[in-house]
């Protein structure tokens, strides 16, 4: 087997209020959500929630809902303020527009480089992402 990332953590307020933006928003498909922990009368519910790209499920965002005051301050800032996803597509202008009439916010007009057509995006929480389509013979680079 080729070893390749199954799964990336990111923090989240709240379960449902992440899965619910990440499938309307940018039309992942909820992988899995399976419930680990109970809630409990101190503690609230610890579940297992993996969300895709469609079409995509080799790599999965887990939702990781924030239990510590460190971790709390940590959502939507999670790389410092720098771009931590690139999410690839090989329609930059459909998606584009879907996320748009979907309520994702721009930080910036798309923009053409070398690499390919590129805007950044914020998550839910204000989290920057790159939403890329590589240039033509870019994409097979990565490969």
């Amino acid at each position: 087997m080729t070893p390749y990332l199954g799964a990336v953590t990111y923090l989240v307020r709240d379960y449902d209020e992440a899965i619910t933006w990440f499938k309307r928003c940018l039309g992942f498909s909820l992988v899995e959500d399976t419930l680990l922990v109970p809630a409990a009368d101190d503690a609230p519910a610890k579940r297992w929630v993996l969300v895709a790209p469609p079409g995509a499920p080799q790599t999965c965002l887990l939702l990781a809902r924030a239990s510590s005051v460190d971790q709390q301050r940590s959502v939507g800032a999670q790389a410092g303020g720098r771009v931590m996803f690139f999410l690839h597509t090989d329609d930059f202008a459909r998606d584009y527009a879907a996320f748009l009439a979907a309520g994702v916010v721009f930080r910036e007009a798309p923009r053409y480089e070398a690499y390919g057509t590129v805007a950044v995006f914020e998550d839910l929480y204000g989290q920057p992402w790159d939403l890329l389509e590589p240039a033509r013979g870019e994409a097979s680079k990565n490969k």
